[in-house]
């Protein structure tokens, strides 16, 4: 139960009601990140152009690897709801259920490259609090590894944006 009055489709804004109706026809409700964003229609469609963005959209890296993101930064922010639903969308966007575990289980345990799992692990020290320690020389060898400019600040902007959405979950209680 949220902490905060949720509002249904009918209290939603029309524009809002109009992103929401798809979604509504297609699985018959609508999670509570959704209402909790429809709160406020500047954040609703702040934060949808980060989905289709960083996530939805095809970019320079995999969705494998921005599902791993998802997953892993959800993990540690002990974002409950956050990991349910990645689970579900990292399925639909073919992750099997093994891989799924292996994310879930941690860096270390996933089959992964060498240069995958250190985007991983850089991904996570930039979720942290202390991020600004992360230096020059911490990019350069993410780049040594081959990932370009692009991927680097893909993987650091996914993370950013999980931390954003995982807080919004974990301080309106969503999901418990």
């Amino acid at each position: 139960m949220a902490h905060i009055k949720l509002p249904e489709f009918e209290d939603m804004t029309p524009a809002v009601q109009e992103k929401a109706k798809p979604i509504l026809e297609k699985t018959g409700k609508l999670g509570e990140i959704f209402k909790l964003l429809a709160i406020d229609e500047k954040v609703y469609f702040a934060t949808d152009v980060m989905i289709q963005k960083y996530l939805l959209d095809e970019t320079t890296l995999s969705y494998d690897i921005k599902e791993s993101i998802a997953l892993l930064i959800s993990v540690e922010n002990g974002c409950k709801m956050c990991v349910e639903v990645h689970k579900s969308i990292a399925k639909m966007l073919g992750l099997s259920d093994e891989r799924i575990e292996e994310i879930l289980n941690g860096v270390e345990s996933m089959n992964s490259s060498d240069a995958e799992k250190a985007l991983l692990n850089f991904s996570i020290r930039a979720s942290k609090k202390d991020n600004y320690k992360v230096l020059k020389e911490d990019i350069d060898r993410i780049k040594e590894m081959d990932w370009s400019d692009v991927q680097i600040i893909e993987a650091v902007a996914i993370t950013g944006y999980f931390n954003y959405i995982n807080t919004l979950s974990n301080v309106f209680g969503l999901g418990e």
